[in-house]
Order: structure tokens, then sequence, then C-alpha cells
């Protein structure tokens, strides 16, 4: 029996609503709606920017497609379906960056079309593996002359202002975005920013400016859009000005020398032997079966990652240090992968849902069913360094569904030892017998096996209440 699922993500678009229905991604439009897609369907742009992956896959389809529609929708389109979604407070500096290119470049060349976009948001931007994607055709709009840009205080809010932040102070963008959908406001950036700050791109015109001028239009009834359009603005000037963005943003960096996690492949207690043990171990425990969603938490460098995705159709790479995301991220970009999507994430602090009634926004685990979870030299960190008891995380991750590849370190490891150091004096259940008899409740071992240094040992088992 066919069933027809709202996605609570497009609740905001009176005029284009997204479904799914066995697996397939459908959006209706409006009377209105439609429209603007006849005249998204016909210019040269879209037709271009889909054959290069830069916009999804779109097309028409007969309404009769999906027969449980209200009768108010006027058309149907289906999208290719993403292979799990994500959101910019789980990104890397670098791939919001990217995000941001590919808003820019969409809208530019929609312009040279007489088109425009109604918004600015980078959760119209998903990602295939390490390439971006513009998702929300229904935004594509007529552009009027005279018309100012209607995303560009969004833009900066939710592209420009955190780029800027994490490249000229370090500031961390995730919890701010987590914190608020709508963004960093001008105020608030420029709090942040000092009065040296000024004199670095971008900073002047686009905070400092922009935050003064809000704060003298706040309460004025001035007609903006009519002055401007008085004024002669229009498409050109638009045009200049996203121009000039592009290259601020093109050209910011992330100087980032070192976090707690990024040299962790050189200083791990891990000698050749066991390395070596470990992937093979890995690799004969994902080649058993074909997977179609693979998480590795607490990927580091994408190592297993890497391993996995030679048999699986998909892999989602978490890890809570933003750094070695980012570095994994431009490596793969630089592969061209399309198969594996790294994400900063803390399994101990995780994004809740977000948005009207938690709904918009999905926690981690309602974007997709893993069929197998690797949880490599994780365990420790989240029992000793994060307080949560042994048990839990052994049953949390059997609510997954998924077999597991888990990794247990043994409490005389030296990463044990180190984190112990700061639990002195505090009850710990950290031992074997505590991982294997949580194991054993809630999962069957298929196999495991005891690293050559004899302190770490890996398993590979399957939840207990999964049908083979």
């Amino acid at each position: 029996m066919s069933t027809l699922t709202f996605e609570p993500s497009s609740y905001r678009d009176p005029d284009a609503r997204v479904f799914r229905r066995n697996g397939s991604i459908f959006r209706c439009l409006s009377a209105r709606a439609l429209e603007d897609w006849r005249r998204l369907e016909a210019t040269e742009f879209f037709g271009r920017l889909m054959r290069d992956g830069r916009i999804v896959q779109t097309e028409h389809v007969d309404r009769t497609t999906v027969p449980e529609l209200d009768a108010q929708w006027a058309a149907v389109l289906r999208h290719a379906v993403i292979p799990f979604i994500s959101y910019p407070y789980e990104w890397s500096f670098t791939m919001l960056k990217h995000a941001a290119l590919l808003q820019l470049d969409v809208t530019l060349a929609a312009l040279t079309e007489g088109m425009t976009l109604k918004d600015a948001t980078p959760f119209n931007v998903q990602w295939i593996g390490s390439r971006a994607t513009f998702i929300d055709v229904a935004s594509f709009t007529r552009y009027a002359p005279g018309e100012p840009w209607a995303g560009y205080r969004q833009f900066c809010e939710l592209f420009l202002f955190p780029l800027l932040l994490i490249a000229y102070k370090n500031v961390p963008f995730h919890f701010l975005l987590r914190g608020s959908l709508d963004g960093i406001s001008a105020d608030t950036c420029r709090a942040l920013m000092s009065s040296r700050d000024v004199l670095r791109p971008g900073v002047l015109a686009h905070v400092f400016l922009q935050s003064r001028a809000q704060a003298r239009l706040a309460d004025s009834d001035r007609d903006v859009r009519g002055d401007l359009q008085a004024a002669g603005f229009g498409a050109n000037l638009i045009t200049h000005n996203i121009q000039r963005l592009r290259r601020l943003i093109d050209r910011l960096e992330w100087k980032a020398a070192a976090s707690p996690w990024s040299e962790y492949a050189s200083s791990h207690s891990y000698d050749e032997a066991d390395r070596q043990q470990k992937q093979a171990f890995v690799r004969d425990a994902s080649a058993t079966r074909r997977w179609k969603l693979v998480w590795d938490l607490g990927c580091n460098v994408g190592v297993y990652s890497r391993i996995a995705s030679q048999y699986a159709d998909y892999v989602v790479a978490l890890d809570a240090d933003h750094l070695v995301i980012d570095r994994l991220f431009r490596d793969l970009s630089a592969e061209g992968r399309e198969t594996i999507l790294p994400l900063v994430g803390d399994l101990a602090d995780p994004a809740p849902g977000l948005g009207w009634r938690g709904r918009e926004r999905q926690p981690l685990a309602e974007r997709g069913t893993p069929e197998l979870v690797l949880v490599l030299a994780l365990v420790h960190h989240l029992v000793i360094g994060r307080h949560i008891p042994l048990p839990e995380v052994i049953e949390w991750l059997a609510e997954r569904g998924a077999d597991v590849i888990i990794e247990f370190v043994h409490p005389h490891d030296p990463m044990v030892q180190r984190l112990m150091r700061h639990r002195a004096g505090q009850a710990i259940d950290y031992t074997q017998d505590t991982f294997e008899a949580a194991l054993s409740r809630c999962f069957d071992r298929l196999s495991h096996q005891t690293l050559a240094s004899g302190t770490r040992t890996l398993y590979h088992a399957r939840p207990k209440s999964r049908v083979s």
C-alpha cells in the first residue's frame, strides 16, 4: 500500500509543499508556483546546472502520479532523492563556504535570464557526498525590475556572518546556528568583532553598516523598496554586489592550526601491527554484505569510512572535532567522493528537533536508518570523558537496529589511562566484563578479535531483535 508523508521542512512555503511517497520525493505546486516553474523550466541555466549536479535533478510529472494529493495543488514535481539530509550547524567551515558560493552562483545564473530567488538560506542546499546541490526549485521566481535582492540579509545572517566569525575570530558558528534557525544577526556579529576588525574585508560594509542601517530603519515608515526602485536599482547592480560578495567569500580562510583530535592519526597508541589488524577486521566485517547506509561515529580522518564505503551505498562520517571534519571534507572534495558525507556532531550533545513543533529540522536518528554503525575508539571517550554509563551507550546503539563494528579500549591502554587521570577518585564502571555483559544483552556477537598489543578488542555484533 502506498503512503504519502509530508516533509515538515516545507512548512513555511504555502505555494510548494514536499512529500515523500514510497521512497520518492515530490514537490506539489500551487497555480502561482506553477507559473514560476514553467518560466524556470524554459531557461538555459536551469538545465545546465542540473546536468552539472548543482541543482537537484527535477522533473514535472503527471498529477495522477500522486493521487492522494488535495485538489489545491496544480502540479507535481519529482526530485532525485538526497541520500542523507544535513543542516548547516553540522557542516564544517569549508562546507558552508562551498554552499555559500553555490547559492551565489545559482542566483547569478538566474538573474541572467530574468529570474531570481525568493530567499538565500543554506537549508536550500544539501550534499551528495562532497558535492553541494541546490534543492529548492520552488524558490525561483521572476525578477521584477527595480526590486532589491530579497535574500541579501538572510544570506549574511546564515552564510556570510558565520564564515566571517570563524575566519576572522575563530568563533565556531555551530552553536549559534543551532540556537537560531534564522542565523546570526548583524548586531550579534558586530558585538563579536573588535574595532580593528572594521579594516578586514567585508566587515565594514556587511556587518557594521548593515547593523547601523537596520537600527535606523527599525522604527521608520520609510519605503526603502520604493526608494530603490525610484533610484533605478536593478539586476545589474544586484549582479555587481553578488560578484563582490563571491570574491570576498572565495578568499576567506580558516587558519586553525590544531584541535583536540586533529593529530590523532599520528599520536594514537596503535602500532603498525594493531593498525593493520584493525583495518583488516573492519574490512572483513564490512564485506559480509552490501549496506545501504553506514554511520561512522567518531570518524576522525575517515580511514574506516573509506573502508566501509567500498561495501556501502552511502556513509555518514560523524565527528565532534570541527577541524577534523573540515580536513576530511577537503580531502573528499579533492577526490570527488560522492558516497561519504562528513558532518560535525557530538553524540553526547546531539542537535535536537528544531523549528516549528521541533519538526522542521530533525534529529540525526530520524533522518535515515543505518544498517551498519562503526564505533571505533569512541566508547571510552563517551563513558570516561563524557560521563555516560557504559550500558546506556550499548543500548542506544541497539536502538538503531543496525549491525555494529565496535571497539573496546581496555583500561590499561595509554589513552584510557590518560582519560582516567582526569577522573581520579570517581567510581567509573568501565571494564571489559561490563562492556561484554551489556553487549550480550542487546546483541548477538558475530565475531571478535583482540589486537596484537592486547589493549583493544574489536567486535562485530547484530541486535538480538533483528531478523536475519
